[in-house]
């Protein structure tokens, strides 16, 4: 299963993958996810708790609050862990990981297909 969107961020692209796999499971259970994606889990296991109790604020550099980034992609992912029991793993990309290899190869092909999309292709 992969996907892809044109005109988006890497980091959008890390969290619709997570939600979607958490949503494709049929049951509720526990899951490892693993992902190379720092961002990713240091914003749900780390971050996401202080930005629901701050109304969705973040620190902004140079001082002062901003509104978090890819909220809407934050919720959905909070609501599709809050079925499963998570155990999230953090590997280093492009080091020869056989999930994260096949994660890399999934995402260039769903690139590929977004890109073919873009020029009036399939």
């Amino acid at each position: 299963m992969f996907g892809g969107q044109t005109h988006t961020t890497n980091n959008r692209m890390e969290l619709r993958a997570a939600i979607e796999g958490l949503n494709a499971l049929e049951l509720p259970g526990r899951v490892t996810v693993v992902t190379d994606s720092q961002y990713l889990k240091n914003g749900i296991t780390r971050w996401l708790r202080k930005w629901k109790a701050s109304g969705w604020q973040r620190s902004a550099v140079g001082g002062g609050r901003r509104e978090v980034l890819n909220r809407d992609l934050w919720e959905e992912l909070d609501d599709a862990v809050s079925r499963h029991t998570v155990c999230w793993q953090w590997v280093r990309g492009h080091t020869d990981h056989a999930q994260n290899n096949r994660a890399h190869e999934l995402a260039s092909a769903a690139a590929r297909a977004a890109r073919g999309r873009g020029r009036g292709g399939p």
